[in-house]
């Protein structure tokens, strides 16, 4: 042949392209896996429990609540969507919280848990129910969230001034919080000795962590607060991910890396003050989740905000229902099971940065 058939050479942004738009759809897909996976973890929560109830009569109680007799209605809708709707949003608002405090402090082993925030919030809770001021006309409802959200911040803003005053040292700020934990677990134990019978049981429910006494109307608060944090989350996603790859890197790029993470922090304080506020301590979700999030999904945070809050919402989702099985006619209290899982867990990443980074 004289001719050859002109063939077009292959064009180097389309292949990029391709490989964006099939990265994308794979996180997609695996946010989608963990949705649908939260949804199913739902549903059998919802079915758990000593009065065996049906997936139609759980739907049914849901979607039409008077097609069922009363004692099914109330069994539905005042015990077990409230108990399982708030481990979701908790786990959630705890995956959403150690996913920015993770980046924010460049530390792998960050978590509301770990670095004392969960305590302080425990404190302040603890200085509410002692301190009675419903005299004054103020809601307890809405002053535990109030006490629980101002020492959490508080401990926030300690540990990002120790952070900054130790160059970012991971061994160093995760020793401070370790002591701040025990710290302010101390003084909460002084408040339980000065406390009332009463005041006494409100305290030590706060420590183990439960989901029994959660409500409706607990579940809105957690959900509105969860909703604002997770909006603002996503719109400094792109920030975050430049702080990811360095303090340098990000301000070179234009960012206020101080006013970023001081407004993080704040954001981790709230969401999980609010969190913690009607259910008590629950440790290791914040930890645990950012992991499973980045392993799955990798560290752009416009993906891995999403999955971690996902990862955080299936996983005490499956705690409440391990609480509720692990002792047959016993509901454990979900704070000891996921303590009890999270506790091997946090000394596996322990190992495994100190493997990477030797002394």
């Amino acid at each position: 042949m004289l001719f050859q058939p002109f063939k077009k050479s292959p064009n180097p942004s389309d292949s990029l392209a391709n490989q964006y738009r099939h990265h994308v759809g794979t996180r997609m897909l695996f946010l989608t896996l963990l949705a649908v996976s939260i949804v199913v973890a739902l549903l059998y929560d919802l079915s758990t429990g000593p009065s065996s109830l049906s997936y139609v009569d759980l739907i049914k109680g849901v979607l039409s609540p008077n097609s069922l007799p009363m004692s099914q209605q109330v069994i539905i809708w005042d015990i077990r969507l409230p108990y399982a709707l708030m481990a979701i949003l908790v786990g959630a608002s705890l995956g959403l919280a150690g996913a920015e405090m993770q980046t924010a402090l460049n530390n792998p082993l960050a978590s509301p848990f770990t670095l004392g925030v969960g305590s302080a919030a425990t404190f302040g809770a603890s200085l509410a129910i002692v301190f009675d001021f419903s005299d004054y006309g103020i809601n307890q409802t809405y002053l535990l969230p109030i006490f629980a959200f101002s020492l959490a911040c508080l401990t926030s803003l300690i540990i990002l001034g120790v952070a900054n005053s130790l160059g970012g040292s991971i061994q160093s700020v995760l020793l401070f919080g370790i002591a701040l934990m025990f710290g302010l677990n101390a003084m909460v134990g002084v408040i339980q000795f000065i406390a009332e019978e009463g005041e006494l049981q409100q305290i030590v429910f706060w420590t183990m962590g439960s989901l029994a006494r959660a409500d409706l109307e607990k579940a809105a608060i957690v959900s509105l607060v969860l909703l604002f944090c997770f909006v603002i989350s996503l719109r400094h996603s792109w920030s975050m991910t430049i702080l990811r790859s360095g303090e340098e890197q990000a301000q070179s790029m234009g960012i206020n890396v101080k006013r970023l993470r001081l407004t993080t922090l704040i954001r981790v304080s709230l969401v999980t003050a609010v969190a913690l506020a009607f259910v008590g301590e629950i440790g290791f979700i914040g930890l645990v989740a950012p992991h499973i999030a980045r392993m799955i999904i990798g560290e752009s945070h416009r993906f891995f905000i999403i999955a971690s809050t996902l990862c955080g919402a299936l996983l005490l989702s499956l705690a409440s229902i391990v609480s509720k099985g692990f002792i047959p006619g016993l509901v454990l209290p979900i704070g000891m099971v996921t303590a009890l899982v999270g506790i091997p867990f946090f000394i596996a990443l322990i190992y495994q940065h100190q493997k990477r980074n030797p002394i």
